[in-house]
């Protein structure tokens, strides 16, 4: 029997994130389901949505909070499942330097990389500090995040993400410390997450497509020094102390139960969305999300 194809475009370049993917793949889980699995990475970041709202991937990682807002806008997108159930992003700074906490940012520098949610979460952040965006100096350093930091062009950046930025200053002898935004105000969500079009999905085959990666993420979580080895096996890129010490830190984020939907979750960061005048309404969770399995 000929096997269903799938074509899954990444967020990125293959990262310690995409650890499941990459497993799947490597043991024949994606087989095992029947399942022939393309894995693409974009030449643009922003793309992947996009391509799987027209159709031309079956499945694309993208961010949580940019689905509220791609969704707000009338993109054909939902979530049909989760990669890393936690945030990944922090706001970064110095572990020596004058940042040891939000209210420390008055007439400080914030780098940021992503216009629109870096700015509510930064918003919700100062807001919880009791200061506004009137108080800092905002700039763009185009994904230059940590380096922007060690050169001391910011005082701290948002967006960095703690399994990568952190270990990269580390490995350059720079401490840092990564400030949890869930810990300051901005609702818990879902940092990667597998949306596609409802409308030209295959169920099916992304139901079977889920199972095949919650097999292995429990493989990873159960083996981590083995499937570390499968993973960083697929590429001489991949082996080196910087994704090594990524894979560690992005083990406990993975998602157990991919298919899952914690319709709290999207509510109230579709809420925060809202109530930070990104969204007009925050839309019904079955607008945004679904699990396969409840089909």
């Amino acid at each position: 029997m000929a096997q269903d194809k799938l074509t899954l475009v990444l967020d990125w370049f293959i990262n310690p994130n995409h650890g499941p993917i990459i497993v799947a793949q490597e043991n024949g889980y994606f087989a095992e389901e029947n399942l022939e699995v393309e894995v693409i990475a974009p030449a643009d970041p922003s793309a992947p949505p996009k391509m799987a709202a027209a159709g031309k991937a079956d499945l694309a990682i993208s961010y949580q909070p940019q689905l509220h807002l791609q969704v707000a806008e009338g993109l054909p997108l939902k979530r049909v499942g989760t990669l890393v159930a936690s945030p990944l992003n922090c706001l970064l700074v110095l572990e020596d330097g004058p940042i040891n906490s939000v209210a420390d940012l008055k007439d400080g520098k914030v780098g940021y990389s992503v216009a629109g949610v870096e700015e509510a979460l930064l918003t919700a952040l100062l807001s919880n500090a009791g200061l506004t965006m009137d108080d800092i100096e905002l700039i763009n350093v185009n994904w230059s995040l940590s380096p922007s930091l060690m050169s001391g062009q910011v005082d701290a950046v948002l967006g960095a993400y703690r399994n990568f930025e952190l270990n990269q200053m580390e490995l350059e002898g720079v401490a840092g410390q990564c400030m949890f935004i869930e810990e300051m105000g901005v609702p818990s969500y879902d940092e990667l997450i597998y949306v596609t079009n409802p409308e030209l999905a295959d169920l099916e085959a992304i139901k079977r497509f889920l199972r095949a990666t919650e097999r292995a993420t429990q493989y990873i979580v159960n083996h981590p020094d083995e499937s570390w080895e499968i993973f960083s096996g697929t590429s001489a890129d991949l082996q080196d102390d910087l994704n090594r010490m990524a894979w560690d830190d992005t083990l406990p984020r993975f998602a157990l139960r991919p298919s899952a939907l914690d319709h709290r979750r999207y509510r109230a960061f579709g809420d925060f969305l809202q109530e930070a005048g990104l969204i007009d309404d925050a839309q019904p969770v079955d607008t945004l999300a679904l699990d396969p399995n409840a089909e």
